[in-house]
C-alpha cells in the first residue's frame, strides 16, 4: 500500500490529509476537515491539475504587461509546455479582461485569456 501525505488546497484551512492508494486507486482519504479536502486529495494523486498565470507583453498600451491565465485547469505536466507556448507572445492594446491570448495552450483544449484590461496609450 502506497502513502501520501498532502496540504489541502481547496479551503483556507490547510488541513493535513493522508491519502492511503494501492495499484493506482484510491482506498481512504483521512485528515480532511470539509468535503472539498477529499475531493481535492483524490484528483491530486490521480490526475493533479492547476490553473496557470503569467504575464505577457502589450504593445501600445497604457502599461507593456498584461495579467494572463487558462480559463481552466489544465494537466499538471503541461505546465511548462504552456509557459513556453507564450513566450515571445505580444498582444496589441486595446486588450480586455476575457479577451483569448492563446488557443488550446499545449494542446489541452484549454485557452489562455486576459485577466485584466490594458487600454491603448494615445500618447
Amino acid at each position: 500500500m502506497k502513502r501520501k501525505e498532502l496540504i489541502c488546497i481547496g479551503c483556507p484551512m490547510g488541513c493535513p490529509i493522508v491519502v492511503e492508494m494501492e495499484d493506482g486507486k484510491v482506498l481512504s482519504v483521512t485528515g480532511n476537515t470539509c468535503p472539498r479536502g477529499e475531493s481535492y486529495a483524490r484528483k491530486e494523486v490521480t490526475n493533479p491539475t492547476r490553473i496557470v498565470t503569467t504575464t505577457v507583453r502589450v504593445d501600445g498600451g497604457k502599461v507593456p504587461m498584461i495579467n494572463v491565465k487558462t480559463e481552466q485547469d489544465i494537466p499538471k505536466d503541461k505546465i511548462f509546455e504552456c509557459i513556453a507556448a507564450l513566450r515571445g507572445v505580444t498582444m496589441k492594446a486595446p486588450v480586455h479582461i476575457g479577451d483569448i491570448i492563446l488557443e488550446n495552450v499545449a494542446d489541452t483544449g484549454v485557452n489562455i485569456v486576459a485577466a485584466g484590461n490594458v487600454e491603448y496609450n494615445e500618447a
